[in-house]
């Protein structure tokens, strides 16, 4: 059967002016004349769903609003209205797909018609409860076998995290030099470097021999230096003591006074596998963040090594953020984390606080890989040097 437009335009007004009597039925045959048709004025299939639901018909109604969406996926109030539908019937995951569907829309700039603003408002409270029950059902799981609160290995409760959207995502961004192939993993654990126990061993006696240097240092050279030939870092600590650097070996080069002034720290470092490139590594240094000082978020310049933080003197309110998983240092206890993530840390105390940084080798590159790499960073630095005349 093929209708006029005048006759289409007859059957939807009249359908409206049915469902504003709250005459659903009587709507409905009209709606579904009009859809039979084919005709193609825009509201139909959304009227007809509205009919439907009036009726309590959720059949019906899902597939008009499915029809609808395959005609326009982005149909807002469609979007709602699936989502409403599967609310009502308690599938939770059909309900959170639709809902999120149509958020996003309104994220992406939608216009959102006054007669919808509150089926946005169930949207978002509804993903928000249907976070909790999806979390809470999560949990339950895992402790069905025996894993919960911290016997829940940590990778596990950052990918919940991560599932339910309280972290995001990141990656390693290294400035300079990525290495393929490596894990992408935030922090390492202590334990998995058993070199790393005679180097916590020596904490004591590097805390008093910092103490010696601090006495003789009310302020420490910046960590980061503008140099006259090369472009000026875009970092807001640029030439500034805030963030101080004591080192004892500089882009490989050994700072002799500062390593006969702590002689214990330096042989603690004996135990690392720190690498040993010519005018690059080994790198090693207190590093001291001056109260109130935040180190802004950052990418190291590469993957293929690992930063280590032995804590000296650890106030209270600092912290280290590597990609999505911050942690606090704590007194005895390195931290371990690859600096081509995004990174960050503070002293929001009203103390110094000041560690031991040094790099140590990747543990998942080979002694044939390291060779290749110190050749190849070593390369880099002599490309194009100034020739002497």
């Amino acid at each position: 059967m093929t209708l006029t437009p005048e006759q289409a335009r007859y059957l939807l007004n009249d359908g409206v002016a049915d469902l504003r009597a709250n005459k659903p039925g009587e709507a409905r045959v009209k709606l579904e004349e009009l859809c039979t048709a084919g005709g193609d004025i825009e509201p139909q299939w959304l009227l007809l769903a509205h009919a439907c639901r009036m009726q309590g018909d959720d059949v019906a109604e899902e597939a008009a609003l499915q029809k609808l969406l395959a005609i326009d996926k982005r149909h807002l109030a469609a979007l709602l209205l699936m989502g409403d539908l599967k609310e009502r019937h308690n599938d939770d995951r059909g309900a959170n797909a639709f809902y999120k569907a149509a958020l996003n829309m309104v994220g992406a700039g939608a216009n959102v018609p006054e007669d919808l603003k509150s089926k946005l408002q169930q949207a978002e409270q509804f993903l928000s409860g249907a976070h909790g029950r999806f979390e809470s059902y999560l949990l339950q799981k895992l402790k069905e076998t025996g894993l919960e609160g911290s016997d829940t290995p940590l990778p596990v409760r950052n990918a919940i995290e991560l599932l339910m959207g309280r972290k995001e995502i990141f990656y390693q961004k290294p400035s300079m030099f990525y290495y393929p192939g490596m894990p992408q993993r935030e922090f390492y654990e202590r334990h998995e470097f058993p070199w790393l126990e005679q180097v916590e061993a020596g904490i004591s006696d590097m805390q008093e021999e910092l103490q010696g240097v601090m006495a003789q240092h009310q302020q420490f050279s910046p960590y980061v230096e503008s140099h006259p030939d090369r472009p000026r870092p875009n970092n807001p600590l640029l030439d500034d003591s805030s963030w101080g650097a004591f080192y004892f070996w500089k882009s490989g080069e050994a700072i002799s006074e500062n390593i006969a002034q702590c002689p214990k720290t330096v042989a603690a470092l004996e135990a690392a596998p720190i690498p040993v490139i010519r005018e690059r590594s080994p790198m090693a240094l207190y590093s001291v963040l001056e109260p109130g000082t935040h180190i802004a978020p950052h990418f190291g310049l590469l993957n293929t090594r690992l930063i280590c933080h032995i804590p000296l003197v650890i106030p209270s309110d600092c912290a280290l953020r590597v990609g999505s998983e911050t942690r606090p240092w704590k007194n005895g206890e390195a931290l371990i984390f690859d600096d081509s993530f995004e990174h960050e840390a503070w002293n929001r105390s009203a103390l110094r606080r000041v560690i031991l940084l040094f790099e140590v080798w990747r543990p998942e590159i080979s002694s044939d890989e390291q060779t290749a790499l110190t050749t190849i960073f070593e390369a880099i630095n002599e490309y194009q040097k100034p020739i002497d005349i």
